[in-house]
């Protein structure tokens, strides 16, 4: 609040100080006072009333500025009225106490919208595990009673079952932090394990899968990051070459870290789209008109390596390859 507008909002008070003091001046000039003693009674009643709504408002300053300091300084501003201190100032306090009912009420509705998303989540998760049975209940059928469809077959499974641990990941990405342990894991363990999960679809599009240098020991949670490696092998068979198309995957060491490289010879991304394929939604040209692409993979990918401390980088050029970087740090801090 600036001064000027602290001084608007008191000029009925500032009125009234006027027109007293010129009704006081003519009652005492008609007593027989003298302009002298009139004079003096108005630079002290000028002074004292200046006095006083300087000190007024150096009070009412104060008490906003720790006012912004509080919603500066806390992440959920709709809890200020649980730490602001109650108003000196009486004209203050009935909002003071229509701000304490209303974060009431809207910490309530929060409390039943979150409540409702709890529910919804774990209704999510159990749909998905029971569905999770039919689908591996038909690839081993498929399995077990091979014919000249069943690749075919086992590819669209695959893809569903692709879909439908992407939906169970998605769910669980908000609270990913109650959901994993970091700890030392194998890094060829948790590439060999994808690899074998899309061997059929790899078999049936005739791509080559060539890994180097992958023995190597990274602090992760091995659960989601296979489901990254997933959802960056299951991109590069869908926007693969008609023909010779190539997987390459291999590691290299950098400072104070380990490069995870996943390389495809597929069709690549433009230019222009590059730096938005971690948005959620988010599909691009290519996948828009010709894979039915949902934009959520990639943006599981990055929502989840962040939270793993993990940083991932994607270089591409079109027509030409697609290139994923996943960085590990190494270092003591990894342990913990």
């Amino acid at each position: 609040m600036s001064i000027q507008e602290y001084l608007n909002k008191k000029i009925g008070v500032i009125s009234l100080n006027i027109i007293s003091l010129i009704v006081l001046s003519v009652f005492l000039f008609s007593s027989g006072n003298t302009f002298e003693v009139i004079k003096i009674i108005w630079i002290i009643w000028g002074i004292v009333l200046s006095m006083y709504l300087l000190y007024e408002y150096k009070t009412i300053e104060k008490y906003f500025y720790k006012l912004n300091k509080y919603i500066e300084n806390t992440d959920k501003k709709y809890l200020l009225s649980e730490i602001i201190e109650y108003p000196k100032y009486i004209e203050a306090i009935p909002y003071y106490n229509i701000l304490k009912k209303a974060s009431k009420s809207m910490r309530e509705e929060i409390n039943i919208i979150k409540n409702q998303k709890k529910d919804y989540k774990e209704y999510i998760e159990k749909w998905i595990h029971e569905v999770k049975t039919p689908i591996s209940a038909i690839k081993l059928i498929e399995e077990n009673n091979k014919t000249s469809t069943s690749r075919l077959v086992l590819q669209q499974l695959e893809e569903i079952d692709s879909y439908v641990e992407q939906a169970l990941f998605y769910a669980r990405s908000e609270d990913v932090e109650k959901d994993y342990l970091v700890k030392e894991i194998s890094l060829e363990k948790c590439i060999n394990s994808v690899i074998t999960r899309n061997k059929q679809v790899l078999i049936l599009n005739s791509i080559d899968i060539e890994i180097n240098d992958i023995c190597k020991s990274v602090y992760s949670d091995s659960k989601w990051l296979e489901f990254i490696l997933n959802q960056i092998v299951v991109n590069c068979i869908k926007y693969r070459k008609e023909n010779g198309s190539t997987i390459k995957i291999y590691t290299k060491e950098i400072k104070n870290a380990v490069n995870l490289t996943i390389y495809d010879n597929g069709i690549g991304i433009p230019s222009n789209e590059i730096s938005r394929v971690f948005n959620k939604g988010f599909t691009g040209n290519k996948g828009r008109v010709n894979y039915k692409s949902t934009g959520i993979g990639l943006y599981l990918c990055k929502n989840l390596c962040d939270k793993l401390g993990l940083l991932i980088k994607i270089e591409s050029e079109e027509n030409e390859y697609t290139k994923v970087n996943i960085i590990f740090p190494k270092g003591n801090f990894s342990n913990i």
